[in-house]
């Protein structure tokens, strides 16, 4: 098997008293999609963060291609190629979509505003935001704006996208249209790290499953596999 893109590595975070990730280690392979799945307050979303570089571990190590980032500001790690999206969109409202796409691609890849705005209106169409280029973020309804947190990640040219429950707040009939874009992120060769509570969603787009409870890795596989797991199921449902 290659070497891995993303490598977690004994990862703890603590605050104060409460440990939110407690000696965490997986890899990431290019390409791949993996899911990070488990109940809520399992610790999933600060693992992104500390993978992100919104926060430093108390612990570990994080790698990425081969270079430890752990504790590297957020602006580096999103230079070196690493995007993540949020739970809660917070885009500028007062902005357009597509100024809010450009902004991402100036602070996130260093380049001028002009570019960023004449360069990313095929990410628009792609997420299917090409009819709402010109309307202001603040006016959105819900399934926009994750289109448009999709969008965001991508213009900042990612090698690895960290996709934090895009699927929540969705109806039943929207979600067939976000799988459809994180199967776009696979074709493009984009590797993706997704959280997400639902498996069957989850099993229409992962190749592996990580799953963590109480902040601790607890089961790692196919997504068959992990339906069964033991663990997995204490997790959820209880002894």
């Amino acid at each position: 098997m290659s070497e891995p893109i993303l490598s977690i590595k004994g990862v703890t975070k603590r605050f104060g008293g409460l440990v939110a990730n407690n000696n965490v280690s997986f890899d990431v392979y290019e390409g791949e999609v993996l899911g990070l799945m488990g109940p809520n307050g399992a610790g999933k979303t600060t693992l992104l963060s500390l993978i992100a570089g919104a926060q430093a571990p108390t612990s570990g190590q994080i790698f990425f291609e081969g270079k430890d980032i752990t504790g590297m500001p957020a602006h580096k790690i999103c230079h070196l190629g690493i995007a993540r999206t949020f739970q809660i969109p917070h885009p500028f409202s007062h902005l357009t979509v597509r100024e809010n796409a450009a902004v991402s691609s100036v602070f996130g890849r260093g380049i001028s505003r002009e570019q960023g705005l004449a360069e990313n209106d095929e990410i628009l169409d792609m997420v299917g935001l090409g009819d709402k280029k010109d309307t202001r973020a603040g006016k959105l309804p819900t399934l926009t704006l994750k289109k448009l947190e999709i969008a965001r990640a991508l213009a900042r040219k990612p090698k690895v996208i960290l996709l934090d429950e895009v699927f929540a707040g969705t109806t039943e009939a929207e979600v067939p249209q976000i799988l459809e874009t994180v199967a776009l992120f696979r074709k493009m060769g984009i590797t993706i790290v997704i959280i997400e509570h639902v498996l069957k969603i989850l099993c229409n787009v992962v190749d592996r499953i990580v799953v963590i409870d109480k902040g601790t890795w607890i089961a790692e596989g196919k997504p068959d596999e992990i339906m069964c797991h033991p663990e997995v199921v204490k997790a959820y449902f209880g002894a």
